[in-house]
């Protein structure tokens, strides 16, 4: 087992050197789903053999451990260095302070500091199979998807732009080691060095087309992802300086021992802090918001469905320490906030890219609620918005970046009719939009489920949060659901290369199996998790409305199959239409009362006045900001 674990992690750091080197197109390609095919294959068989072994936790060592240490700590420095050149070459200087700080402490305590106790450095459980696979099965998809996007960016759109596939393609591998490694870590030290490297590859790839937009929101991502680096870097402190151990596992056992106002709660709070930038929670959503530059291939893999999953990762991972105590309730404060603005905001756009930014952000929100409070509910709900939002999400920002591809345009308004003109594209879009927001698929009955534990908890103020912003969440989805759907409109060229098609109807038939299997899912993944976490695993959704849940998927594909069976063969007669005019005779045209010749326009309603970003995000931030304050404050103050 051990052996297997370190290619997980080491191999894709290898990979990432071929497409680095290999400059002819096609070639390149094929290396790049066959180092995929493996990374995804080294992941099952890591979760499968783990999962055959009994589905207990198993901590152990990696062979060379001693090495591996050696490395890291020559990593983090190597990664200061680059940080510091960028920033200089960028004429940000003072980003690089954030880093220097981080490093220079996490690596004095190492080389100089007392000598804490001896750990294990890699941890498999419930959790771990979880991320493992949606890394490698998700990720790998999006890397696929990517060789034919990049290939549509390039050749067709973007021909000023220099062509840096290679260094993307790489960055891709890079960050899948990284993710390996640090969801497997037990070692803060060895966490804190793969946390480090997604931020650094998301601050790359958001830069990636150097623009003078791409460079400065790839800073902005970097400075707030280095803020949780430096939270990281505190904890590591208080737990080798006060608790002798950089286990993290020791650590959460600690805060757990010690009860609510404990100083062991300390190093939880950085942790947490930490995990809250990186999940882009407020006030650090706006570098989720700028990633967005980024060719599509990065939002999905980094922004959406994985990287962005470490630091609720974290969050669920810490949950049973910051249950009942201060730290908890900054972070669902924090995540119900967040929930609910970002999802306001969320209305207010038509870019398509921005849409799914804000929606992310809200998700992702609720998500870090439920993991705060930090009960057997909400954890349940937790993981299965973590499992849902990434494979709904990663096809959601696929199929968009292929309308972009195709149309020339990524905002909704273009999207006009796109059942008609494009009707591929326009099934899988439509199917990420019901993943998101329609019973009975995943991502709702999740928010049930913890909007139930927070009625039982109860707490006022996270049911105002889930009540109205997942009816928020409805409103914009419903906006763009019905824009698909909309007037008559001619069928166009569609662009989309067959290697991304490949990777969007994956994911679509993964979304309606892990809807279909839901009582699979939950019965042998999520209810073995809760015993593992909670000792015991009462089902939060009985049998019964599981049954109807299942029922109500199948309906919801069937019914359609079979009308269109019924009805294919059917001749139609095209009529016109009154139009508050004289219609010309191509419903698409009138003439109104005063002689002048008019279009027909359908567009959606903003409410710009009310939800818009000049009106919500800056008082956000503050709200944000004052929560994160105020308790950090309180448990710092507390311990000392």
């Amino acid at each position: 087992m051990d052996k297997l674990v370190m290619a997980l992690i080491c191999l894709p750091f290898l990979m990432a050197i071929l497409p680095a080197v290999i400059k002819k197109s096609k070639i390149r390609s094929t290396v790049v789903y066959i180092c995929g095919a493996i990374v995804a294959i080294l992941s099952i068989t890591t979760a499968v053999w783990w999962y055959s072994l009994g589905g207990n936790a198993l901590v152990f060592d990696l062979p060379y451990t001693e090495v591996f240490d050696k490395i890291i700590l020559i990593g983090d420095f190597a990664l200061m260095f680059l940080i510091i050149y960028l920033s200089v070459k960028h004429h940000k200087t003072i980003i690089s302070l954030l880093s220097i700080v981080q490093t220079l402490l996490v690596a004095g305590l190492e080389l100089f500091g007392p000598h804490p106790a001896e750990t294990m450095h890699i941890r498999i459980d419930w959790l771990t199979f979880i991320m493992i696979l949606i890394i490698g099965i998700i990720g790998v998809a999006i890397g696929i998807y990517a060789v034919g996007y990049m290939h549509g960016y390039h050749i067709h759109h973007h021909k000023e732009l220099k062509d840096r596939r290679s260094f993307f393609l790489a960055m891709i591998f890079v960050f899948y080691g990284a993710m390996f490694g640090l969801v497997l870590s037990v070692s803060l030290v060895w966490l804190y060095f793969f946390w480090e490297i997604t931020s650094v590859t998301s601050f790359l790839l958001i830069g990636y087309t150097r623009t003078e937009e791409a460079v400065n929101n790839s800073f902005k991502a970097l400075w707030m992802n280095l803020l949780g680096g430096l939270g990281i870097a505190i904890a590591i402190a208080y737990a080798i300086l006060v608790q002798g151990t950089v286990n993290l596992y020791d650590v959460i056992d600690s805060a757990i021992a010690g009860g609510a106002g404990s100083a062991a709660l300390v190093p939880i709070a950085f942790l947490a802090f930490a995990a809250l930038t990186k999940s882009a929670q407020f006030p650090f959503s706006g570098w989720l918001l700028g990633a967005m530059v980024a060719p599509t291939p990065s939002s999905a893999l980094l922004h959406s469905a994985t990287m962005v999953k470490a630091g609720v990762y974290l969050l669920v991972r810490l949950a049973l320490a910051m249950n009942g105590n201060y730290v908890g309730q900054m972070v669902y404060l924090c995540g119900g906030f967040t929930f609910l603005i970002a999802s306001c905001l969320a209305i207010a756009q038509s870019d398509g890219k921005k849409v799914l930014a804000y929606s992310t952000i809200s998700n992702l929100g609720l998500i870090v609620a439920c993991a705060g409070a930090g009960y057997q509910e909400t954890i349940w709900a937790a993981v299965f918005l973590i499992i849902f939002h990434a494979v709904s999400k990663s096809m959601l920002f696929q199929c968009v970046g292929a309308i972009e591809n195709t149309t020339g345009s990524r905002d909704i308004e273009d999207m006009e009719g796109l059942a008609v003109r494009y009707p591929k594209l326009a099934f899988i879009l439509m199917v990420g939009i019901a993943g998101m927001f329609l019973a009975p698929f995943g991502m709702l009955i999740s928010k049930w489920a913890a909007l139930k534990a927070f009625v039982d908890a109860p707490s006022a103020l996270m049911v105002l949060f889930i009540v109205f912003g997942s009816s928020t969440t409805m409103f914009y989805w419903t906006k763009w659901f019905a824009k698909i759907l909309g007037i008559h409109a001619e069928k166009g060229v569609d662009r989309t290369k067959p290697n991304e098609y490949v990777s969007m109807y994956f994911h679509a038939v993964l979304l309606i199996l892990l809807c279909v299997g839901f009582p699979i899912t939950s019965k042998y993944v999520i209810e073995p998790l809760m015993n593992d976490m909670y000792g015991t695993s009462t089902p939060v959704i009985s049998e019964g409305n599981i049954a109807i849940m299942v029922i109500m998927i199948c309906a919801v594909f069937i019914v359609p199959s079979i009308n269109y069976l019924l009805t294919r063969n059917r001749k139609d007669k095209e009529v016109m239409v009154y139009m508050g005019g004289a219609n010309i005779g191509d419903n698409k045209n009138f003439i109104d009362s005063m002689g002048e010749s008019k279009e027909l326009q359908v567009s959606s309603w903003y409410m710009t006045d009310w939800f818009g970003e000049d009106k919500l995000f800056k008082p956000a931030v503050v709200v944000g900001t004052f929560i994160i304050l105020i308790f950090l404050c309180v448990v710092v103050g507390g311990a000392f």
